[in-house]
C-alpha cells in the first residue's frame, strides 16, 4: 500500500449557535493513501464540506490534529497550501476577468514566472478542452466550462492532492459525464490523490476506491463501495405472490433462507435481502413452488450506496439534513466499524 498523504486523529469541530455548541465533526480518524481517489458521502449538514475545510486549512479544528501532504494542517498551512488543490462549491473565477488570465495569475500566485503560468496556463485549456474559451469572460461560460475552468484553476500548481467539494452539483447529467472524463483521465496521466464529496451517488459508486460515509459529524463506515454493500446491504429480492395471504406464507419461507434479513410484505409482494441474490432467487423459487406458492413475478436487485446508509442509519442518504453550519443538528448516530473490503 502506497504511504497516506492524508492522516487525521480525532479531528473534530464545534460551532457556535443560540442553542448551544453543535459538534459539526467529531473525532475523524482516518487515513487517505497516495493514488487513491476516496469519496465522502452523506445527507447535508454530515460534515463532509466542514472536514475538507479542515483538511484544506481553510477551518481551524476545534481539537485534534492532521497530516496533507505531510504537513501539518495546524502549523505548516502554507506548506499544505503549496501542496494541494481545492475546488470548493462557489465557482472560483472573476465573473469579468477572462479566463486564461484567471490561470495565469493563479499560476502566478503560486510563485511561477510568467512564461510557466502562460505555458500551463495552455496546457489545461487543452486539457479541459476550453482553448476556444480563453478569451471569454467566465461569466459568459456554461456551467460546465465554469466547473471544468474551476478544476483547471486547483490545478495550476500541479498539485499531487486536490480535494473537490461537490464538483458536479447542479450540471446536466451530459456535463457532469464530461467533466468526471475530463477528471478521470487527467487522474490516470498523473497518478494525483482525489477526496471529493458527492451527493450523486452513481459517481462514487462507479469512480471511487473508497467510500467514507459520515453522519452527523461521525465516520459512520469506510470500505470500498462493493465491500460495504455486501457487508451492510445485500441484494433485495421481490416477489410477487397472487395473494395477500400467500404472499404472508411465501415471507415465512424467505425467513427461512440462510442469510436472508430485513423480510417484509406489503400487499401482494414479499421484499428479503440476502447475499448472492441471482443465485439464492432461483432456489427460492423452487422452494415456493414446491409449497403450492408460485410467484407471479420475481426479481433481484443489488444494493446501492443508499441501501448502505440505510442499513446504518435507517433513513436515506437522499434525504435532506440541516447543515451543521448553521448549527442545526438532530444528535449524532452510533459509530460503526466496517471492515476495508
Amino acid at each position: 500500500m502506497t504511504p497516506p498523504i492524508i492522516e487525521t486523529r480525532g479531528l473534530s469541530r464545534t460551532f457556535k449557535s443560540k442553542a448551544g455548541p453543535v459538534e459539526a465533526v467529531k473525532d475523524l480518524t482516518m487515513e487517505v493513501h497516495e493514488g487513491e481517489l476516496v469519496a465522502f458521502l452523506g445527507p447535508n449538514g454530515a460534515g463532509k464540506s466542514t472536514s475538507l475545510r479542515m483538511l484544506t486549512t481553510l477551518l481551524t479544528p476545534t481539537s485534534g490534529e492532521a497530516t496533507v501532504a505531510g504537513c501539518d494542517i495546524r502549523r505548516d498551512a502554507t506548506g499544505v497550501r503549496q501542496r494541494i488543490g481545492y475546488v470548493g462549491q462557489g465557482n472560483g473565477g472573476g465573473h469579468y476577468h477572462r479566463v486564461r488570465d484567471e490561470l495565469v495569475n493563479q499560476g502566478r500566485a503560486y510563485g511561477q514566472d510568467g512564461t510557466l503560468a502562460k505555458q500551463r496556463a495552455d496546457a489545461l485549456l487543452e486539457v479541459f478542452e476550453l482553448t476556444e474559451q480563453a478569451g471569454r469572460n467566465v461569466m459568459t461560460l456554461s456551467g460546465g466550462q465554469k466547473r471544468r475552468m474551476d478544476v483547471a484553476l486547483g490545478l495550476m500548481h500541479q498539485p499531487p492532492l486536490l480535494f473537490l467539494d461537490e464538483p458536479s452539483t447542479g450540471l446536466d447529467p451530459q456535463s457532469r459525464a464530461n467533466l468526471w472524463e475530463h477528471i478521470q483521465r487527467l487522474r490516470h496521466d498523473t497518478g494525483m490523490t482525489i477526496v471529493l464529496t458527492t451527493h450523486y451517488l452513481e459517481e462514487a459508486d462507479s469512480m471511487a476506491e473508497r467510500v467514507m460515509v459520515v453522519d452527523h459529524g461521525r465516520l459512520i463506515a469506510d470500505g470500498t463501495s462493493e465491500g460495504l454493500k455486501e457487508q451492510l446491504a445485500g441484494d433485495l429480492i421481490t416477489i410477487t405472490a397472487r395473494t395477500a395471504a400467500e404472499a404472508g406464507l411465501a415471507a415465512t419461507a424467505g425467513q427461512g433462507i440462510t442469510g436472508a434479513h430485513d423480510v417484509t410484505v406489503e400487499g401482494v409482494t414479499v421484499r428479503l435481502r440476502v447475499d448472492r441474490g441471482p443465485v439464492v432467487l432461483p432456489e427460492y423459487l423452487r422452494a415456493l413452488d414446491a409449497q403450492g406458492l408460485p410467484a407471479q413475478a420475481a426479481e433481484v436487485r443489488r444494493p446501492t450506496l443508499d441501501d448502505v446508509f440505510l442499513a446504518l442509519t435507517g433513513r436515506s442518504l437522499r434525504e435532506g439534513a440541516p447543515t451543521a453550519e448553521s448549527a442545526e443538528s438532530s444528535g449524532p448516530s452510533a459509530p460503526v466499524e466496517v471492515e476495508v473490503a
